[in-house]
């Protein structure tokens, strides 16, 4: 610790003996550039700067109603509209509607008075003061020669930002409507295809579809019950003919006989009509018990009722045939017997005819539901694979619909964004703090420069000191002379002044400390002056 002190002892006595002897090298460079440096900065003009602040204000009508197209962030819509704004041509215009820089322009190109122009414009996004805010805030100045062009490009600059605001959001807004109904339009061609493909289908299979199933099984259930009673009717019909041909064999047993053999028991047609009529109506009142008279099976036994009787009422016109022993009852009877049973028979005939029509009918009937059968069957079979294939064009149906009613709902969602837009209802930049008019000039600081030139100055004649101290070799003292010889020192002679040279000698020194003083306190003054009139 003692070598330290010792060390350290050393080395300040050293410096201060460095600092005394080369103290004009130190005082008159800091004297000189500090003094410079306050008259320069009293020549340099004034600048003045003026600020607004632009609040962004939320939409007015709730967004639960309305949805805004921009969700920009304040920062990204500030940089992308001070990229515009702040543009080359965008500042020249407003140079030349202020006349700003008209020394400027005489020595420099238009670019580097734009540069110029942007460092003297300052954009600053201002922070929410409280969590329930609902206003963003920033910051616009501008720093001019004057106070009036400072504050004239300011609002100049404001209205800039609040226009560019107003048309960057219509024309995005509008841009997202447009693009919204080109995609509706190209869901819209899509969905009408699915449409019609949808529709094709149906067309193509129609009958086979599953919606059609219920109906299917209902028209073949109605078809079944068709064809039974169809069935029904036909066998009714061929019993019937049968019937009708056993009449037609009885009368025209009689046509050819005449008579009945001796000795035998015969059935006269009469009997067998009215034992078939008989049959008929207790068939019907069967059939009434459970149908209506509009019933098929109803309404044919009725015909047949009708048939019988005609053919009974025929018969009993009939005389009875005469005995063999009367001659001449036998030739008088046999044409009046003739006649008769001709026109019975001409009415079997029609019946039989009729008959036959009737089962031929029938027959094509039971054909042709059995055909109309199969073919709801096949319906019914193929209602699996077409509900299986219907599913998946529906599917593709469904998808585009959904897809075109989002998109229908987006683009009416982008129209009221885009009417709030134009009617400027909606997020907007607003002016509430003017820009001021600068009373005061913000800049030079002329302190700062002052005490900057006398830091430098200090600097330039310390470092000119030690620069005329590292180049002088000269021996100060008995140590450094040590130091550098190696023989041992004898002897040491101090320097002898004469009185003259001792008078010399203080009155240079007086000198000194007066011109020292001199500086010093001039320097003080000047700052003091740049101080005061900052």
């Amino acid at each position: 610790m003692p070598e330290q002190d010792e060390s350290l002892d050393v080395i300040v006595n050293k410096l201060f003996r460095i600092a005394i002897r080369r103290r004009w090298w130190v005082l008159v460079p800091a004297s000189v550039i500090a003094v410079g440096a306050c008259l320069s900065s009293g020549l340099l003009p004034n600048h003045y700067q003026s600020e607004a602040t632009i609040l962004v204000e939320h939409q007015q009508v709730p967004e639960r109603y309305v949805t805004a197209n921009n969700s920009i962030d304040l920062r990204e819509a500030l940089l992308v509209m001070a990229d515009e704004i702040l543009s080359r041509t965008q500042l020249l215009k407003v140079m030349d509607e202020f006349g700003l820089y008209q020394e400027e322009k005489k020595r420099s190109s238009p670019e580097q008075l734009v540069d110029l122009m942007r460092s003297n414009i300052k954009i600053e996004p201002l922070e929410k003061t409280t969590e329930a805010a609902h206003l963003e805030s920033f910051k616009i100045s501008f720093t001019g020669m004057t106070p009036h062009s400072a504050q004239d490009v300011t609002h100049r600059l404001c209205m800039l930002f609040i226009e560019e605001d107003l048309k960057s959001r219509e024309e995005q807004s509008a841009g997202t409507t447009k693009f919204l109904a080109d995609q509706l339009e190209v869901a819209a061609t899509e969905l009408k295809e699915q449409e019609s493909r949808v529709r094709d289908f149906k067309m193509r299979n129609l009958g086979e579809l599953p919606e059609q199933q219920q109906g299917n099984l209902a028209i073949l259930s109605g078809l079944h019950s068709q064809l039974q009673n169809t069935m029904a009717s036909l066998t009714r019909a061929r019993e019937q003919q049968v019937y009708l041909q056993s009449l037609v064999s009885q009368y025209l047993e009689l046509a050819v006989e005449g008579a009945a053999a001796p000795g035998t028991a015969t059935v006269s047609p009469t009997d067998t009509l009215k034992a078939e009529l008989t049959r008929l109506q207790k068939e019907k009142t069967d059939l009434t018990a459970r149908y209506t008279e509009k019933y098929p099976d109803v309404a044919g036994i009725d015909q047949d009722i009708e048939g019988i009787e005609a053919l009974l009422v025929a018969s009993e016109k009939a005389p009875e045939p005469a005995k063999d022993g009367d001659g001449t009852g036998k030739e008088h009877s046999e044409p009046a017997k003739r006649t008769p049973i001709d026109a019975a028979l001409a009415q079997l005939k029609s019946q039989l005819e009729a008959n036959r029509l009737e089962i031929q009918n029938a027959t094509e009937d039971a054909k042709q539901i059995e055909s109309q059968i199969a073919e709801y069957q096949r319906r019914l079979n193929l209602t699996p694979v077409r509900e299986q294939q219907l599913a998946d064009l529906l599917r593709g149906y469904d998808l585009s619909k959904q897809h075109y009613d989002d998109l229908l709902s987006k683009k009416t969602q982008s129209e009221l964004a885009t009417s709030l837009e134009r009617r400027q209802q909606g997020q907007r930049f607003r002016i509430i703090d003017p820009p001021n008019f600068p009373t005061k000039p913000s800049g030079p600081d002329h302190v700062k420069i002052s005490l900057g030139g006398l830091a430098a100055g200090i600097g330039v004649g310390v470092g000119l000191a030690f620069l005329l101290e590292t180049r002088d070799h000269s021996l100060r003292d008995e140590k450094e002379l040590s130091r550098i010889f190696a023989f041992p020192l004898l002897v040491g002679v101090p320097m002898l002044l004469s009185k003259v040279e001792e008078r010399r000698r203080s009155r240079m020194a007086a000198l000194e400390w007066f011109a020292g003083a001199t500086l010093c306190l001039l320097v003080c003054a000047v700052e003091f002056y740049v101080y005061r009139r900052a």
